[in-house]
């Protein structure tokens, strides 16, 4: 996977509702939403007792990377282990599919699942959770409508009930308890490879909002 470009708002109800107009009208849903226009992810990210990951993202450190594990539309049988990295201020997100079971072992603290099968991203993870002692720590899910754009390959996002699992790590469970992170937060994401249309980046100008680093992972624990 190559780097991409990434650019975050923070948007209020207004901002999201002008922008899901625009969207509609310019762009195409990402071919996997519902009827909505939507999905609704639910994400579990690592992090370690001093919190690295959670002081390098609100540090502003580049180099660097964080793990989580995701799954959509409350499928627990479908779930992606997946690794960010920013880097001179790209992102680079590298996925694989892991299974249920060893999720569930996973959570259960038997970190050399791991090792089997020899995917590179599974040992990556492995090898993190030894070196730095990452595990498991938060449940972050949110409601998205994603659109999509061929040339540039360009992908727009609107997240909204952005909430947090209450360091609960119950995270097979669907149904397990979240509250908001926070006040209410709606954000906007644009990614890109090596060029922005310019008429994606005229739709989604909206007054009095600049561009800055936002994470849900941050949110989420400062506010759980």
């Amino acid at each position: 996977m190559d780097f991409r470009h990434e650019w975050k708002y923070e948007i209020n109800r207004g901002d999201f509702y002008l922008l899901r107009q625009r969207l509609n009208c310019l762009l195409q849903p990402d071919p996997h939403t519902g009827a909505d226009g939507s999905y609704f992810i639910s994400s579990l990210y690592f992090d370690n007792e001093a919190d690295k990951a959670l002081h390098e993202k609100l540090d502003g450190v580049d180099p660097r990377e964080k793990y989580r594990l995701r799954y959509y539309n409350q499928d627990t049988e479908l779930i992606f282990l997946e690794r960010k990295r920013k880097v001179y201020g790209l992102c680079q997100k590298s996925q694989t599919l892991i299974s249920r079971q060893d999720v569930r072992q996973l959570l259960q603290g038997q970190l050399t699942i791991l090792q089997q099968p020899a995917d590179p991203l599974r040992l990556q993870l492995y090898q993190a959770m030894i070196s730095q002692g990452l595990r498991p720590k938060t449940i972050v899910t949110y409601r998205r409508y994603p659109y999509i754009y061929g040339p540039g390959n360009v992908r727009v996002t609107l997240d909204q009930d952005i909430r947090t699992g209450v360091r609960s790590l119950d995270y097979l469970n669907p149904q397990a308890l979240t509250i908001p992170a926070g006040d209410p937060i709606m954000l906007l994401e644009v990614k890109w490879d090596q060029f922005l249309p310019d008429f994606i980046r005229d739709l989604l100008r909206v007054p009095d909002r600049r561009s800055a680093a936002f994470s849900k992972y941050a949110v989420s624990r400062i506010f759980g």
